[in-house]
């Protein structure tokens, strides 16, 4: 049976992928299909690891949807109301990495590769597994996940009685008028059928194997971008560091003969293509010399730093960096996040870690995880 179920999923995938993608989603009253994922807590899952669950909730979800992201919380009190009474959650990631460009990221700090999967779990303190399925997507194929989130509940025969959204109400600061998730937990504990056993789901769509092409396209449409290096005084970086915008404003001080700063750099080109969609500004600083402006120029265009790019001009190094920020010590690289108005929210003398410096940018209130 078992080698049946994945001969036919993997005829089903190839001829989907000869096509556009647009899976059927499982009909109310169809058996649950059959998985076998990695957990990002080191287990491997089937659905026979639930077998002792009297309802199972399953949720195709993601790390990046701003949508999945603002249903995290309410999956979570989900768990918490209903586990003691027999009911099983767990959330299935659907999406292929490979197939999520970087300005599809704008709403997060981490993309959906399994690693992240781990640290997303860690943050968020899961109380349910949170499993892999973007490696084959075969099991978001099987059950015809269309967005992200997307639940699925069964009954203790793991019959389908519900499918689609969690609740009518995306942002987790307002409240929902129809919850159906629970309102359809509660009708299967009751021993009831489902009033509304079918809505349809909303958030980001399922990223298929077949988009994959998107990063090539991203890639070769920056590789286009212009790139300049343009002069900054005194009177401008006084400017520049009011942040007189409505944008969260990230600020890196570099130089080419900096080693640090030469490695580190690229990781900014990825924080201004997964943000600048948003109410966000990169800008980096050169303190090389003037006369070193081409060597600059050319290490950005190198990089692709399409984003501003300033180089000193009326200043020497030691004015720079008492205007920048008194207590900095002077040492390279050298970092900022300013809010708008001027807020300080972050400095990092040194290299920074990435990851610290997008989660700071994400949970900006400027910036935001959902709309």
């Amino acid at each position: 049976m078992k080698t049946t179920f994945i001969f036919f999923v993997s005829v089903l995938w190839m001829t989907l992928n000869a096509y556009a993608i647009d899976p059927k989603t499982l009909e109310i009253g169809a058996q649950a299909p059959d998985f076998k994922l990695p957990g990002t807590d080191g287990k491997t899952y089937s659905l026979a690891s639930f077998s002792k669950a009297k309802v199972l909730v399953v949720v195709f979800t993601c790390n990046h949807c701003p949508t999945a992201q603002a249903y995290e919380d309410r999956i979570i009190r989900l768990t918490n109301d209903y586990k003691a009474k027999g009911v099983q959650v767990v959330a299935i990631s659907t999406n292929d990495p490979s197939a999520v460009r970087l300005d599809e990221l704008g709403y997060t700090d981490l993309s959906d590769t399994f690693e992240e999967m781990k640290i997303r779990y860690k943050d968020k303190n899961y109380n349910f597994p949170y499993l892999y399925d973007g490696a084959t997507q075969i099991t978001s194929l099987a059950y015809g996940a269309v967005a992200t989130p997307h639940v699925f509940i069964f009954d203790q025969s793991r019959k389908l009685q519900y499918t689609g959204r969690f609740d009518d109400v995306e942002k987790p600061t307002e409240t929902p008028k129809v919850n159906n998730a629970r309102d359809a937990v509660e009708a299967l504990l009751a021993g009831k059928p489902v009033a509304i056993p079918k809505t349809k789901s909303f958030g980001c769509s399922v990223k298929w194997k077949e988009k994959s092409d998107w990063i090539e396209r991203g890639k070769a449409e920056w590789a286009k971008e212009e790139v300049k290096l343009e002069s900054i005084n005194p009177e401008g970086l006084r400017k520049l560091l009011k942040n007189d915008t409505e944008k969260l404003r990230v600020i890196n001080v570099w130089a080419t003969w900096c080693g640090p700063c030469v490695v580190e750099f690229p990781e900014f080109v990825t924080m201004n293509r997964m943000y600048r969609g948003r109410d966000f500004e990169f800008v980096s600083i050169t303190t090389d010399k003037p006369a070193q402006r081409e060597k600059a120029l050319k290490f950005l265009k190198a990089k692709q730093a399409s984003n501003t790019n300033y180089i000193l001009d009326g200043m020497d190094v030691y004015q720079f960096i008492e205007l920048v920020d008194p207590k900095w010590q002077g040492a390279l690289p050298y970092t900022l996040i300013i809010e708008p108005g001027g807020k300080v929210i972050y400095t990092k003398q040194g290299a920074i870690n990435a990851l610290e410096v997008r989660k700071k940018i994400v949970e900006s209130p400027t910036i935001g995880r959902y709309y």
